[in-house]
């Protein structure tokens, strides 16, 4: 029975594998030429509505936007270590390369009218689709 519990264990990411130092430092000083290079060349998390099924590699998930009652702006919210998420956000996390940013923004560019970073600190930033979809492209 312990066998089969560590085994199970093995296969969830440790905790360090949803944070993004690069993003995490651009963020801390609020440079957006730094934010760009670490979302070009590294990971974010993501929350997830409903997480994949891990036996399927192709299923990523349910990505989690929030969308404004008022207005209907999407937003989509991104972080630099999944210790960010807000506790009131779905539980889940993925966490993605830049490839799936860039096709996710891409795919939804007409539907998300803003990108979070970090939206509960420590360094929030906010960054219109384009102008990420632009960094991801430089």
């Amino acid at each position: 029975m312990a066998a089969k519990k560590s085994k199970a264990a093995s296969k969830k990411p440790a905790p360090e594998e949803f944070r993004s130092e690069a993003l995490a430092q651009a963020l801390e000083k609020q440079d957006m030429a730094a934010v760009a290079l670490a979302l070009r060349h590294g990971t974010t998390v993501v929350p997830l509505l409903r997480s994949g099924d891990r036996d399927n590699p192709l299923d990523g998930g349910e990505v989690w936007t929030y969308r404004d009652e008022a207005t209907g702006d999407v937003a989509l919210l991104l972080f630099s270590d999944a210790k960010n998420k807000p506790a009131n956000l779905p539980p889940g996390v993925g966490i993605y390369s830049s490839e799936w940013l860039r096709a996710f923004l891409t795919t939804h560019r007409e539907t998300i009218t803003t990108v979070f970073l970090d939206i509960a600190g420590p360094h929030p930033m906010q960054a219109p689709p384009d102008e990420l979809l632009a960094a991801l492209d430089a």
